[in-house]
């Protein structure tokens, strides 16, 4: 069913004006004939759809020209559009189990995340998530940084994989404990960043090893998003399924509950709950990371 101004249609949180929407209807009918790669790129040059980096949002972009093909906006982009089928579930021997790692954290020291640059790591990085995380690998929304957990004390092995991501738009919870409203939160969200993925590596058992983990990230993690994306973290979100985990992990590394999803899912629009709630938790990474969320788009 198409949807309306009035219904809330809004891109990566910001809610469109009638004369954007409008734009969008006209370069597409205009050039129709341009791949639909091209005319994301487009909009979002026109329609400052922009990174804090600069970095356009084009893939964004292609989802949500999708979503407007799908719900009737764009009649004229004919032979209807098709999503991209999702990857296969393919992994090869390098990600194959490996000779079990126990013992004490302190067996481990230092343990050092890895942020991954190469093609051959996001590869592994892919095969890992996809063959031993519940939720298997996704092509994430917007930014985005992977890492892997490294020890000297087992050179060459991986312990554990990291993925943070571009913040949920929207979660009632989560927005309720900032107190921000709907201009700081369009204003700020890239202020917040998701851990979308944390996978512990079947073959290690090391006690408290999740929450040491989780400790560094919350220090490096920081640095590495800002020299990507120019933009500086003041809060950590994550979900953890209800039904399969309590988040023991993050509550030892003093990560906040904030409540719990409804069962939607990112980009969800019907209002109706659709999967697993799952714990809401958050964790500041700055001393006035409120009054830094809260503020207004022309504030210091």
């Amino acid at each position: 069913m198409p949807v309306t101004i009035g219904g809330g249609l809004s891109f990566c949180g910001r809610e469109l004006k009638p004369e954007e929407l409008d734009l969008i209807r006209q370069i597409t009918r205009e050039f129709s004939t341009l791949s639909l790669t091209e005319l994301a790129h487009t909009l979002c040059e026109l329609l400052e759809w922009r990174r804090p980096n600069g970095g356009l949002k084009s893939r964004e972009g292609y989802l949500f020209l999708l979503a407007l093909h799908d719900r009737g906006w764009l009649p004229w982009l004919s032979p209807p559009l098709r999503k991209p089928r999702p990857r296969a579930a393919v992994w090869d021997q390098h990600s194959d189990p490996q000779p079990p790692l126990t013992g004490s954290t302190g067996d481990y020291f230092p343990v050092h995340l890895q942020l991954l640059t190469s093609g051959d790591d996001h590869r592994l990085f892919r095969q890992y998530i996809q063959r031993y995380h519940y939720l298997g690998y996704k092509v994430p929304y917007g930014a985005q940084l992977r890492y892997f957990v490294r020890s000297p004390q087992s050179p060459g092995a991986v312990l554990a994989c990291l993925l943070f991501t571009s913040a949920a738009w929207k979660m009632a919870p989560r927005d309720a404990c900032i107190g921000w409203d709907q201009t700081a939160r369009q204003s700020n969200l890239p202020l917040v960043v998701n851990h979308s993925r944390f996978l512990i590596l079947p073959w290690v058992g090391v006690p408290n090893l999740a929450s040491h983990i989780l400790s560094l990230a919350a220090r490096q993690m920081p640095r590495d998003w800002w020299a990507a994306y120019r933009a500086q973290p003041v809060l950590l979100e994550t979900l953890v399924d209800a039904a399969r985990y309590h988040g023991g992990c993050y509550r030892a590394a003093n990560w906040i509950e904030a409540g719990r999803t409804q069962g939607r899912g990112r980009m969800d629009s019907s209002g109706k709950a659709q999967g697993a709630r799952k714990h809401i938790f958050l964790f500041p990474l700055h001393r006035r990371w409120r009054e830094r969320l809260c503020a207004g788009p022309h504030s210091p």
